[in-house]
């Protein structure tokens, strides 16, 4: 039993502690996934807020515990987009939020700055496959979209991400 599965169970059965450990342990890459869907620290940290709480309320609902952070990350996604309905996909192109990124490959921030500049629907798609690593499987379940969907998102966004790249470096190519 993973630490995760574990502390899932614990929480399960009412120990608060263990939910406050799990949020903890999952709390960089919504705010990361919040922040790459909303771009604004604001909306996203009610989007998390009202993730977190709906977690909460709901935990016994979750069935197969290793698959809380998709799970949790699902209940984000569609938070974040109900508040992109509400203030009607109206995103300003000024902001521009720096994300936290640890390592010091100083190319990962480069590469969310770009990645902010693409559509959401490939946006999403990159940012869970790349910056977080879900597998296909996982985002199509996080997504609600089938895996080919998934698979078509990403190569589509890539081939976007690519030629935003070599304009934005001023690269010539073929």
């Amino acid at each position: 039993m993973t630490d995760m599965t574990g502390l899932v169970r614990k929480a399960q059965a009412g120990d608060k502690e263990a939910f406050v450990d799990l949020i903890e342990s999952c709390k960089q890459g919504l705010y990361k996934t919040a922040i790459a869907m909303l771009r604004n620290d604001a909306d996203a940290a009610d989007a998390i807020q009202d993730a977190v709480l709906n977690s909460y309320e709901n935990l016994q609902a979750l069935k197969k515990p290793q698959f809380f952070k998709t799970w949790i990350t699902r209940i984000l996604i569609n938070q974040c987009n109900r508040i992109l309905k509400g203030r009607g996909n109206i995103v300003s192109i000024h902001e521009h939020p720096e994300l936290e990124y640890e390592g010091p490959d100083t190319s990962g921030k480069a590469f969310i700055e770009l990645l902010n500049k693409l559509e959401e629907q490939y946006r999403i798609v990159l940012y869970l496959f790349y910056v977080e690593e879900f597998s296909i499987k996982e985002i199509s379940s996080i997504l609600d979209m089938n895996e080919n969907t998934v698979k078509t998102r990403l190569s589509r966004g890539r081939g976007n991400f690519r030629k935003l790249y070599i304009r934005e470096n001023q690269i010539s190519c073929c």
